[in-house]
């Protein structure tokens, strides 16, 4: 778990990105003592946003994918409200990497429907329409070849299956494909880890869409929480 100070205006850091590990089991309660130390760490007493794996309505958590069952119904808004003493607003954390690079990054100024993508431990994705977020639209479930997109595509599924650059790179044309037919989308943004690594891969896709890496990386999720902290 990770948090920063953030210029609204440019999305740099105006701060260390404090760590704490992630507390084992992960349960609203240790996580809720992991925030309320990253809050005390950076002295911050602004609204705050907090980026979680999971979809999110109304600050009320809805899915448990990739977090532990005892996150289900539980209002995280509230949760970490009352163990900062802040107003709290909680996002999906896909969303936030896309809010940021639609805002800031390499969505900037683009029209249309685009797309980002975060490929990591699973694939998280966020949608928007001229600039209008979709919200939890978890496109990383959907299913491809008769099981979740994200088994095949993910990062994780790189490194599980030992694959090549270039041949993880045709299981996320394949997937890639899959959504154009669906959406049609005008432009694809690439985030998460393998954002850095665009050159090993991305000449490998050969899609109709045009695609870009994000250019924010792994902290496109802090510089989003902030934004619709501050969006309030």
């Amino acid at each position: 778990m990770k948090a920063a100070i953030v210029d609204l205006d440019t999305g740099a850091f105006v701060s260390d990105r404090y760590r704490i590990a992630t507390p084992q089991p992960a349960t609203p309660s240790a996580m809720a003592d992991v925030v309320a130390a990253l809050i005390e760490h950076h002295q911050w007493k602004k609204p705050l946003g907090v980026a979680f794996p999971t979809v999110v309505r109304g600050g009320i958590v809805e899915s448990a994918a990739n977090i532990d069952d005892s996150w289900i119904d539980v209002n995280a808004n509230r949760l970490f409200s009352e163990a900062t003493g802040l107003d709290v607003r909680m996002v999906n954390d896909a969303d936030a990497a896309g809010y940021a690079e639609v805002r800031l990054g390499a969505g900037r100024g683009r029209s249309g429907v685009v797309m980002m993508l975060t490929f990591g431990t699973g694939i998280g994705s966020a949608l928007f329409i001229d600039g209008t977020l979709v919200p939890n639209t978890e496109f990383g479930h959907l299913e491809l070849d008769g099981q979740d997109a994200e088994h095949q595509a993910s990062a994780r599924a790189r490194q599980r299956d030992d694959l090549t650059w270039k041949h993880w790179a045709k299981r996320v044309q394949h997937y890639l494909e899959h959504l154009e037919k669906l959406f049609s989308p005008d432009l694809f943004i690439a985030g998460g880890g393998v954002s850095k690594k665009a050159e090993h891969w991305l000449p490998h896709v050969d899609i109709s869409t045009e695609i870009v890496p994000a250019e924010m990386a792994n902290n496109a999720g802090i510089v989003g929480a902030a934004l619709v902290a501050n969006a309030g």
